[in-house]
């Protein structure tokens, strides 16, 4: 993620526009520079933020409600560290590729709607919310063709050796033990076949594209507003530390209210590609309607919503941090003026 640009591409003389600090298009990138030193930069950040994902993850399809603290003692005492980055090589390896394809759609998306808001004659507020919302819209449903298959691998390593979820799950907890991400990858080729790297990718276009389409828009609103004012208090200077203070405060903004809103369709989404469920002594994928009814039967509207606090901060913690981090290596991977 990165700073907004603006969706215009025209200039004003009026004191009462805002304008965004230091814009970097797509055409201004060295893009072998940008994807390489993206790679690298994108998975130091997945590195620290991982153990939040497991104990979302597993607090996700627990059938009670157990909270982090506990959740986390167990994986220490029972797993080690290792255990909170379980399936993480998998999803370390599918993200690099996802990445790429999020970014170059975000990219894209947002300089071609963007010059056509310019041509609707669009105000400046409503083209930068169409443009980036659209934007946010397009890259996830870009990036699920890679992040599905990756979810499923890894969130699957992420459950296995939870003991509370072998003792009241027997029955819907999947029986294959995995060694690793290839081994996984293998064994659910040769049970559900291709079709079973795509469990809940329907749910999941569902689930991120809405949110990034709602992200985006309200991230470059938060941050016009709030770098808005903040100009206003330091006497319209632009500088390194105002930019990323603002993007941070956008960002978790943004974050919190994508985390609340979307909250029940991840927690489905995680089930459908995590359990199975039996019928007639024989194990099948979970469908919705049966995520659903296990949910209301566990705790009601409730169980939607476990996970939310590890979910929340994660996504505030990875939104301001990718926000930063993506703004920085814009800048390392601009092309050198000639």
């Amino acid at each position: 993620m990165e700073e907004k640009r603006r969706a215009t591409t025209s200039t004003s003389s009026s004191s009462s526009q805002v304008h965004m600090s230091n814009d970097i298009d797509w055409q201004m990138l060295d893009k072998s520079r940008f994807f390489f030193l993206g790679a690298a930069l994108f998975s130091g950040v997945s590195t620290a933020l991982y153990p939040i994902v497991v104990l979302k993850t597993r607090q996700q399809v627990s059938p009670t409600r157990v909270s982090c603290a506990n959740i986390s003692l167990a994986i220490a005492r029972f797993e080690g560290l290792r255990g909170f980055y379980k399936g993480f090589g998998t999803s370390l390896l599918g993200t690099i590729p996802a990445r790429a394809l999020y970014m170059t759609a975000l990219e894209i998306t947002k300089s071609s709607v963007g010059q056509a808001t310019v041509r609707l004659g669009l105000s400046d507020t409503t083209a930068l919310a169409v443009a980036n919302g659209a934007a946010g819209l397009t890259s996830a449903v870009a990036a699920q063709v890679i992040w599905t298959p990756i979810d499923v691998v890894s969130q699957r390593l992420m459950v296995q050796g939870d003991l509370s979820l072998s003792k009241h799950l027997p029955g819907v907890m999947n029986s294959c033990r995995y060694r690793n991400g290839f081994d996984a990858f293998r064994k659910i080729l040769y049970t559900d076949g291709p079709r079973g790297f795509y469990r809940g990718f329907g749910i999941s276009i569902l689930t991120y594209a809405p949110s990034n389409a709602v992200w985006w828009a309200s991230y470059s609103l938060a941050q016009k507003s709030i770098w808005s004012r903040y100009k206003h208090s330091y006497d319209h200077k632009e500088d390194a530390c105002g930019s990323v203070v603002v993007q941070a405060l956008s960002a978790a903004t943004a974050s919190g209210c994508s985390a609340l809103v979307t909250m029940p369709v991840d927690t489905i989404k995680t089930r459908l590609q995590v359990l199975d469920a039996e019928e007639n002594g024989r194990r099948r994928a979970m469908t919705v309607m049966q995520s659903v009814k296990s949910l209301m039967k566990e705790g009601g509207v409730g169980a939607c919503y476990r996970g939310l606090g590890p979910r929340w901060v994660s996504m505030s913690m990875s939104a301001t941090t990718m926000i930063t981090t993506y703004e920085f290596l814009k800048r390392l991977a601009t092309k050198k003026q000639k």
